[in-house]
Protein backbone atom coordinates (compact mmCIF):
# COMPACT_ATOMS: atom_id res chain seq x y z
CA UNK A 1 0.00 0.00 0.00
CA UNK A 2 1.65 3.41 -0.93
CA UNK A 3 2.81 5.91 1.83
CA UNK A 4 -0.47 8.27 1.68
CA UNK A 5 0.27 11.89 3.68
CA UNK A 6 -1.79 15.06 3.58
CA UNK A 7 -0.34 18.04 2.54
CA UNK A 8 -1.38 21.37 2.90
CA UNK A 9 -0.79 23.96 0.44
CA UNK A 10 -1.33 27.57 -1.31
CA UNK A 11 -2.10 30.97 0.02
CA UNK A 12 -5.36 30.21 0.89
CA UNK A 13 -4.59 26.55 2.05
CA UNK A 14 -6.14 23.10 0.13
CA UNK A 15 -5.43 20.22 1.49
CA UNK A 16 -5.00 16.59 -0.67
CA UNK A 17 -4.01 13.39 -0.41
CA UNK A 18 -0.37 12.46 -1.76
CA UNK A 19 2.27 9.33 -2.14
CA UNK A 20 5.30 9.57 -0.47
CA UNK A 21 6.83 6.56 -1.14
CA UNK A 22 9.67 8.11 -3.08
CA UNK A 23 10.51 9.86 -0.17
CA UNK A 24 10.22 7.61 2.52
CA UNK A 25 9.30 8.29 5.65
CA UNK A 26 7.58 12.09 6.69
CA UNK A 27 6.63 14.01 9.80
CA UNK A 28 4.57 16.75 10.30
CA UNK A 29 5.21 20.13 9.74
CA UNK A 30 7.93 18.98 7.08
CA UNK A 31 7.80 21.32 3.98
CA UNK A 32 7.73 19.00 0.72
CA UNK A 33 7.31 20.08 -3.17
CA UNK A 34 4.12 18.77 -4.68
CA UNK A 35 2.64 18.67 -8.09
CA UNK A 36 -1.23 20.11 -7.65
CA UNK A 37 -4.27 21.14 -10.11
CA UNK A 38 -2.44 24.32 -10.21
CA UNK A 39 1.13 23.60 -10.87
CA UNK A 40 4.38 22.80 -8.72
CA UNK A 41 3.68 24.10 -4.97
CA UNK A 42 5.48 24.36 -1.71
CA UNK A 43 3.45 22.56 1.05
CA UNK A 44 3.43 21.22 4.58
CA UNK A 45 3.03 17.83 5.90
CA UNK A 46 -0.40 17.31 7.96
CA UNK A 47 -0.33 13.80 8.95
CA UNK A 48 -0.51 10.21 6.50
CA UNK A 49 -3.65 9.27 6.45
CA UNK A 50 -5.06 6.84 8.44
CA UNK A 51 -6.73 3.39 6.65
CA UNK A 52 -10.32 4.09 7.57
CA UNK A 53 -9.91 7.30 5.49
CA UNK A 54 -8.47 6.46 2.26
CA UNK A 55 -10.45 5.91 -1.20
CA UNK A 56 -13.38 3.38 0.17
CA UNK A 57 -13.94 2.79 -3.68
CA UNK A 58 -10.56 1.24 -4.39
CA UNK A 59 -9.80 -2.26 -4.41
CA UNK A 60 -6.60 -3.35 -6.10
CA UNK A 61 -6.03 -6.27 -7.75
CA UNK A 62 -4.43 -9.32 -7.05
CA UNK A 63 -1.19 -8.05 -9.22
CA UNK A 64 -2.49 -4.49 -9.70
CA UNK A 65 0.11 -2.07 -9.01
CA UNK A 66 -1.40 -0.76 -5.45
CA UNK A 67 -1.09 3.19 -6.24
CA UNK A 68 -4.82 4.87 -7.11
CA UNK A 69 -4.04 6.64 -10.39
CA UNK A 70 -5.42 9.84 -8.89
CA UNK A 71 -2.89 10.20 -6.08
CA UNK A 72 0.29 12.30 -7.05
CA UNK A 73 3.35 11.41 -5.91
CA UNK A 74 5.19 14.21 -3.76
CA UNK A 75 7.95 15.04 -5.90
CA UNK A 76 10.88 15.84 -2.97
CA UNK A 77 11.49 16.85 0.37
CA UNK A 78 12.13 21.02 0.26
CA UNK A 79 15.33 22.12 0.64
CA UNK A 80 17.18 25.13 1.96
CA UNK A 81 17.46 26.49 -1.32
CA UNK A 82 14.06 25.94 -2.28
CA UNK A 83 12.09 27.40 1.49
CA UNK A 84 14.42 30.79 -0.08
CA UNK A 85 12.95 30.76 -3.11
CA UNK A 86 9.33 30.21 -2.00
CA UNK A 87 10.40 33.19 0.30
CA UNK A 88 11.24 35.05 -2.79
CA UNK A 89 7.82 34.22 -4.30
CA UNK A 90 5.65 35.47 -1.45
CA UNK A 91 7.74 38.53 -1.71
CA UNK A 92 7.33 38.90 -5.34
CA UNK A 93 3.87 38.47 -4.89
CA UNK A 94 3.45 41.56 -2.02
CA UNK A 95 5.03 43.53 -4.31
CA UNK A 96 3.03 43.27 -7.06
CA UNK A 97 -0.54 43.27 -4.81
CA UNK A 98 -1.35 46.72 -5.67
CA UNK A 99 -0.50 46.29 -9.26
CA UNK A 100 -2.60 44.09 -9.68
CA UNK A 101 -5.37 45.70 -7.82
CA UNK A 102 -4.80 49.02 -10.23
CA UNK A 103 -5.28 46.83 -13.28
CA UNK A 104 -8.53 45.39 -11.73
CA UNK A 105 -9.66 49.03 -11.60
CA UNK A 106 -7.97 50.14 -14.90
CA UNK A 107 -10.19 47.17 -16.52
CA UNK A 108 -13.75 48.08 -14.64
CA UNK A 109 -13.43 44.98 -12.49
CA UNK A 110 -15.75 44.24 -10.14
CA UNK A 111 -13.39 42.19 -8.07
CA UNK A 112 -11.60 42.56 -4.70
CA UNK A 113 -8.41 41.51 -4.60
CA UNK A 114 -7.33 39.81 -1.22
CA UNK A 115 -4.37 37.71 -2.46
CA UNK A 116 -2.52 36.48 -4.92
CA UNK A 117 0.78 33.61 -5.50
CA UNK A 118 3.39 32.28 -8.09
CA UNK A 119 3.31 28.75 -8.20
CA UNK A 120 7.02 27.25 -6.93
CA UNK A 121 7.96 27.15 -10.71
CA UNK A 122 6.81 30.75 -11.31
CA UNK A 123 4.60 29.18 -14.59
CA UNK A 124 1.58 30.16 -12.85
CA UNK A 125 -0.04 33.54 -10.52
CA UNK A 126 -2.68 32.55 -8.95
CA UNK A 127 -5.33 36.06 -7.57
CA UNK A 128 -7.72 35.39 -5.13
CA UNK A 129 -10.36 37.55 -5.47
CA UNK A 130 -13.02 37.94 -2.90
CA UNK A 131 -16.54 37.36 -5.17
CA UNK A 132 -18.63 34.71 -6.91
CA UNK A 133 -17.49 32.70 -10.12
CA UNK A 134 -18.68 35.15 -12.65
CA UNK A 135 -17.83 36.84 -15.35
CA UNK A 136 -15.73 39.47 -14.38
CA UNK A 137 -13.34 36.56 -12.72
CA UNK A 138 -12.90 35.03 -16.93
CA UNK A 139 -12.71 38.80 -17.76
CA UNK A 140 -9.80 39.18 -15.37
CA UNK A 141 -8.18 36.02 -16.96
CA UNK A 142 -8.31 37.29 -20.68
CA UNK A 143 -7.41 40.66 -19.80
CA UNK A 144 -4.09 39.09 -17.92
CA UNK A 145 -3.66 37.20 -21.04
CA UNK A 146 -4.14 39.88 -23.74
CA UNK A 147 -1.65 42.29 -21.80
CA UNK A 148 0.61 39.29 -22.39
CA UNK A 149 1.40 38.84 -18.54
CA UNK A 150 1.49 34.81 -18.28
CA UNK A 151 -0.74 32.20 -17.20
CA UNK A 152 -2.93 33.59 -14.62
CA UNK A 153 -5.33 32.04 -12.88
CA UNK A 154 -8.32 33.69 -11.32
CA UNK A 155 -9.82 31.97 -8.15
CA UNK A 156 -12.83 33.36 -6.28
CA UNK A 157 -13.20 33.04 -2.75
CA UNK A 158 -16.10 33.80 -0.05
CA UNK A 159 -16.44 32.96 3.77
CA UNK A 160 -16.62 29.51 3.71
CA UNK A 161 -12.89 29.44 1.59
CA UNK A 162 -12.22 28.53 -2.10
CA UNK A 163 -15.19 28.65 -4.72
CA UNK A 164 -15.44 25.62 -7.06
CA UNK A 165 -16.64 25.25 -10.35
CA UNK A 166 -20.38 23.78 -10.09
CA UNK A 167 -20.13 19.94 -11.37
CA UNK A 168 -21.44 20.81 -14.83
CA UNK A 169 -19.28 18.56 -16.72
CA UNK A 170 -17.79 20.96 -19.26
CA UNK A 171 -15.59 23.75 -19.24
CA UNK A 172 -12.06 24.46 -18.34
CA UNK A 173 -12.07 24.14 -14.78
CA UNK A 174 -11.36 27.58 -13.70
CA UNK A 175 -12.54 31.52 -14.06
CA UNK A 176 -9.36 31.75 -16.36
CA UNK A 177 -7.92 29.90 -19.36
CA UNK A 178 -5.00 28.60 -19.16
Amino acid sequence: MPTEILVRYGTMPEVSRFDADSIGAVVRGEKVLVQTHRGLQLGEVLDPVRTSLRDPTFVPEADADTTPTSLSPVIRRASDDDLVIAQALKSDAEQAFDLWQQRITDWNLELELIDLEWTFDRQKLILYVLNERGPDCTKLALQAAAAGLGIVEVQPVDAEGLVSLPDSGGGCGSCGCH
